[in-house]
């Protein structure tokens, strides 16, 4: 894989740099935190400007909305929007980076065409409905029925850890067709099909009745998190995505996305809190002339380079084969322990003044604290450090499976 950039592509990122310079500031602040309604139209109108400007959607299809942009113009996007500091796309992010990306690869024509455009432009917002009380870094184990009455499902259960549900329009939901394994009713499954079998994926409306949001307050204080109480929602058949039964498969590729290259625009943000760091050291002599300190830092910045060009080669294969690379949980485990690494440093060099969580003189704490306090939960979302090992190990490496009781 060649890594280095073209004429061309630099004249992509000049056009783009000199629109992020007028745009960005244009936009604004962000509202503040909580203010979710604000937060909503903030993030949806950022999208909209990307997409009027035909930034947004790079590499998807141009027949929904998409440039099919180069590989190298993708990521040099993401280098890009965060040089300039642009709006994340926060509210958009499921559905730019998790679920549109999955209908494109498994979605039907009657899906794409309804729902790539809206996400693209704004006008979608989506969450995830995954994890469950019960069935976190073991998904299979989830419960949530759903029941078909003609052309509808009647869905049942309850999810957990949904991102912005209370402000999102569809939700990604992963519900069991097939037999509950851990059902005293259910006969006994085949060794062979487990509970991964009997999984269905399905678009689930969020405006209907049945659906119960509850936000779920962080130790910040905010509430991105929520649960999700389903009582005879309904989705129409036309909402699932592939077939039923199969939506441990389609998961697999939503997870896959979710690992490799969603992550590309957050591992460039972490070469701008080391840039912190070193200013907070710089300002601190006695930080920056201790040669330990300064040797992690340096250390610190070439994970992140080592990291991004990982994510390169994910974001390659995936241009190539429509689908995510199984590199993607390794660029997962990388970034998360990364993060709490850097996050942690920064702790450590505001010492007693984290414990203020306002700003001092010279001192960003509260945004380092943000960082620090963000980075706990990456270890365990999106599939904890030890399921990423595992699946290094068996469907990277090769290595056999550790032995079942």
């Amino acid at each position: 894989m060649d890594l280095s950039y073209t004429a061309s592509d630099e004249v992509f990122r000049s056009q783009l740099r000199s629109w992020l310079g007028a745009e960005v500031p244009k936009h604004g602040a962000a509202p503040p935190p909580g203010e979710w309604k604000e937060v909503r139209a903030y993030d949806t109108a950022w999208q909209r400007k990307l997409f009027d400007a035909g930034f947004a959607g790079l590499g998807w299809p141009r027949a929904y909305g998409g440039a099919e942009a180069a590989l190298s113009e993708q990521l040099i996007y993401f280098e890009e929007i965060a040089r300039a500091g642009a709006p994340y796309i926060g509210a958009n992010f499921i559905g730019v980076m998790h679920g549109g990306p999955t209908l494109i690869a498994e979605g039907s024509e009657e899906q794409k065409a309804f729902h790539l455009p809206a996400i693209l432009k704004g006008e979608e917002v989506w969450c995830q409905g995954f994890s469950e009380p019960e069935a976190g870094s073991d998904l299979a184990s989830l419960r949530t029925s759903a029941r078909r009455e003609g052309d509808e499902y009647v869905i049942n259960g309850h999810k957990i850890w949904s991102t912005r549900a209370h402000i999102a329009d569809y939700c990604e939901l992963l519900v069991r067709t097939g037999p509950d394994p851990h059902s005293a009713s259910s006969p006994s499954p085949s060794p062979k099909l487990k509970k991964h079998a009997g999984i269905t994926w399905l678009i689930l409306p969020m405006d209907q009745p049945g659906v119960d949001v509850r936000p779920i307050e962080t130790l910040e204080g905010e509430s991105h998190f929520c649960e999700v109480f389903l009582d005879d929602a309904r989705v129409p058949v036309a909402n699932r995505v592939g077939e039923e039964n199969d939506g441990w498969r389609v998961a697999n590729v939503t997870l896959r996305f979710e690992r490799g290259t969603s992550f590309a625009p957050h591992i460039i943000a972490l070469r701008d809190q080391i840039r912190r760091l070193v200013a907070l050291m710089r300002k601190d002599r006695f930080s920056w002339e201790d040669p330990l300190l300064r040797q992690r830092i340096g250390r610190l910045e070439g994970d992140v380079e080592g990291l991004w060009r990982l994510t390169q080669m994910c974001v390659s294969e995936a241009a190539k084969t429509g689908v995510p690379s199984l590199l993607g949980s390794a660029v997962k485990l990388g970034y998360s322990e990364l993060y709490q690494e850097i996050g942690e440093l920064g702790i450590e060099l505001l010492g007693r003044d984290a414990l203020s969580g306002e700003d001092l003189p010279g001192r960003p704490v509260a945004e380092m604290l943000h960082d620090y306090l963000w980075s706990i939960q990456f270890t365990i979302s999106g599939g904890t450090s030890q399921v990423q090992r595992n699946i290094i190990a068996e469907r990277i490496l090769g290595l056999p499976k550790e032995p079942r009781g």
